[in-house]
């Protein structure tokens, strides 16, 4: 490898900077730099040659041309082992660039402002970083390119073990992340302008939809072990979620696992006070919420279905703590998600090595991000999340009774399971846990008599939740042989009149919410 004589430098982000500077500059490293960032480094007692003098050309439109010069090109793009082009460079007067650090204008941050014109945003679209940057990747077996300020320390200590050089491989590792860097920063342009029509009027959705994910790790295979699998991850997830979770221990996580467990933080995370969700194949068989503890919480939710929760998924909502992870290992259980865990708890699950534990961000505050992606053959289906929840204390009464508080609060929770269940959707619930649950039925009447079905406590005195208006009364008419004495739902049925009827004729008190959740 050869020696490191000249290197370009001119971040945005300037974290790390001055020290990387100052230890390249000592291994006699000659440095160019413009604007901020030379003025940064020469405050700091670092020699630079400003970028304008080594062009002979000056910085002019007020900046948006500093670097664009074949100077610079030249310099980064010549392949040294070429005569052709080292004849050229010479004939020119033109020096080899063989170091690149630069980051690019915050055009992310500058729109994710609410303020933020189209005329902000313009500006602070990058030119010469991109160029720059993509110029040295491409040569990346003669230049060395450094976009993320995570990789200053591993350069410095190869230049230092090395006595100057960077390996080609450490170069090719460096010139990929470059061009993963510029894809995605090109692709936020293409998505923030798509959204802008002529008008400057904002849209919710671009025109073209630009998506770039990291890849997280491969998977052993897919739903099925003759498809092939990978897991990526959105760029910066702030939002607690299985995607920047931790896994503390276990097997490595299947394609299947990482479904089943957002589906049980997803729901766990709508619950109040201690929560504890059982999943299996995405849908809960079991939830419960308890003023005491969350031991009490996870007991009641797997007592929903004890059968389904074997090989099933555990969300919790709070600090796990040794008594709960005592009992969650009596169970089967594949994977376990929750906000923390007491090293008491985190002892207990070391009996069961195979057991996955993953540990997300708090739960305290969080801002529900991103949107919902389904693929379809030849084709995205893209939307908002369904982050929408009503207040049981706004829903509209439509019955001659009215619903009493425990019935209420027992609506609140079956409201909120249904939310995440696959559709039709029928839940049963008492105040504190989920009694019954159909799912993903053809029908809801079948919906409403398999949630009977699979009851594992007796249904009468609990209420009933849809995810969707009822389409005839037959629904109300077999919860009220079941036993139920409230139900909540969205309305708007052609037959409201008639399914309401069917609830008083039962003494029955019914909730409209106004807002429907069908899950496909």
């Amino acid at each position: 490898m050869s020696k490191i004589k000249l290197a370009l430098i001119s971040v945005s982000d300037k974290s790390g900077i001055v020290e990387f500077a100052k230890q390249i500059n000592e291994m006699g490293v000659n440095i160019l730099s413009t604007g901020g960032t030379a003025r940064l480094l020469m405050e700091n007692g670092i020699f630079v040659k400003d970028v304008s003098e080594h062009t002979g050309f000056p910085e002019m439109l007020d900046g948006r041309v500093k670097t664009l010069h074949p100077k610079i090109h030249a310099g980064l793009l010549a392949i040294r082992n070429n005569p052709q082009h080292m004849s050229k460079m010479k004939e020119y007067d033109i020096d080899p660039i063989d170091m690149v650090v630069v980051n690019l204008y915050p055009f992310e941050a500058t729109i994710a402002n609410p303020d933020c014109e189209l005329e902000d945003a313009i500006e602070n679209i990058d030119i010469g970083g991109p160029t720059m940057l993509r110029s040295a990747a491409k040569n990346y077996q003669d230049v060395s390119v450094i976009v993320d300020p995570a990789d200053y320390e591993k350069v410095v200590r190869e230049m230092t073990d090395s006595g100057g050089g960077v390996s080609i491989a450490t170069n090719f590792y460096l010139s990929k992340k470059v061009f993963s860097h510029t894809a995605r920063y090109d692709s936020i342009i293409a998505n923030y302008l798509g959204t802008v029509n002529e008008n400057k009027e904002k849209n919710e959705f671009p025109d073209t939809l630009n998506l770039n994910y990291i890849k997280a790790q491969d998977l052993r295979y897919g739903e099925n072990p003759h498809q092939m699998a990978a897991f990526y991850k959105e760029h910066k997830v702030e939002e607690p979620c299985v995607s920047n979770s931790v896994q503390l221990q276990g097997k490595a996580l299947s394609f299947n696992n990482i479904i089943d467990i957002d589906a049980a933080y997803e729901t766990v995370k709508d619950l109040p006070k201690n929560a504890a969700v059982v999943i299996k194949h995405t849908n809960p068989c079991g939830a419960a919420i308890s003023d005491e503890s969350l031991l009490d919480a996870y007991k009641k939710a797997r007592a929903t279905d004890p059968v389904s929760a074997f090989g099933g998924i555990v969300g919790l909502n709070k600090k796990v703590d040794e008594a709960t992870a005592a009992e969650i290992i009596t169970t089967f259980i594949e994977a376990v998600i929750a906000p923390d865990y007491d090293e008491a708890a985190l002892k207990v699950f070391t009996e069961k090595k195979n057991l996955r534990i993953l540990k997300s961000p708090p739960l305290e505050a969080y801002i529900n991000s991103g949107y919902d992606l389904k693929k379809v053959t030849g084709g995205l289906l893209i939307q908002t999340r369904d982050t929408g929840m009503v207040d049981i204390g706004g829903c509209k009464v439509v019955t001659t009774r009215e619903p009493t508080e425990e019935e209420l609060t027992a609506l609140d929770l079956a409201w909120k399971i249904c939310k995440h269940v696959k559709s039709n959707t029928i839940v049963y619930s008492a105040a504190d846990r989920i009694i019954g649950v159909g799912a993903g039925q053809m029908s809801r009447i079948d919906s409403a008599k398999i949630a009977v079905m699979k009851a594992n406590s007796p249904i009468k005195g609990t209420v009933m939740a849809s995810d969707a208006f009822f389409p005839f009364r037959d629904g109300v008419d077999a919860a009220a042989k079941a036993g139920v004495t409230a139900v909540i739902q969205p309305g708007g049925s052609q037959r409201d009149d008639e399914v309401i009827a069917a609830a008083n004729e039962h003494g029955m008190a019914m909730l409209f919410t106004g807002m429907r959740h069908f899950k496909h």
